[in-house]
């Protein structure tokens, strides 16, 4: 067995993210019916309930949700790799990243539904065109578009999760971690694409403040044989 912790680590993402790949087709069946959902959900609460912005409400709900759960899955993902996380026990390596992929799973359901629901929203000002193609929101289009630009991100990083046991760690982990670079696109988006932001000011401060800070710790205690371990 490796003395380097690291490299242990690694080998669980090799062989446990490894296996999630059959799951693909699950978690794709997901996505589409929580797409089916939102939108069924929101036209349904606006003809019951006669408010136009049901539907915003709803979309509004759901991306605050992928948020959250986005923070959890970043900041999970910078304890797996961080060189201090034996210090703290945080259950079976294999628990953790099981873990992980569940919130990545969560992640992808809420986000599905918090476009769609806005997509098919007409008083929101996104529009299928808004909600597939850079600036062509109504509504903030630069701010929509750094959602768009999150949300491509984040399917980079989990795409080349799915790799994992299948090429070497060297191609897939670099791309893995533009998943922090999605986050930090999803939290500008998240500030400035909601008008009541500044009722959730402390809300975003706290949460960016806190994964930034975890994100620091992560990267300056990076040691020397962490580099070893990322080329095999």
């Amino acid at each position: 067995m490796s003395a380097d912790p690291l490299i242990s680590t690694r080998g669980e993402w090799r062989t446990v993210l490894g296996r999630t790949t059959r799951w693909t087709g699950m978690i794709l069946g997901t996505g589409v019916s929580a797409a089916l959902t939102g939108w069924l959900v929101g036209a349904s609460v606006s003809e019951l309930a006669g408010n136009r912005m049901a539907p915003w409400i709803l979309g509004r709900a759901a991306g605050l949700a992928s948020y959250v759960l986005l923070t959890a899955l970043v900041a999970l993902g910078l304890v797996l790799s961080h060189p201090w996380r034996t210090r703290f026990p945080l259950g079976h390596p294999a628990t953790r990243l099981r873990t992980h992929v569940a919130l990545a799973a969560a992640t992808a359901v809420l986000t599905v539904g918090h476009i769609v629901v806005l997509a098919t929203d007409p008083y929101a000002g996104v529009g299928w065109a808004g909600a597939l193609l850079p600036m062509q929101a109504t509504y903030r289009p630069a701010a929509v578009t750094l959602g768009l630009l999150g949300l491509a991100a984040g399917l980079a990083a989990g795409g080349t999760a799915a790799l994992a046991g299948r090429i070497a760690a060297r191609v897939w982990w670099p791309v893995h971690k533009v998943a922090a670079a999605s986050f930090v696109l999803v939290w500008a988006h998240a500030v400035l694409a909601g008008s009541d932001t500044p009722g959730l000011r402390a809300f975003y401060l706290i949460t960016g403040a806190g994964l930034g800070v975890l994100a620091a710790t992560r990267y300056l205690a990076r040691r020397p044989g962490e580099a070893l371990a990322e080329r095999r």
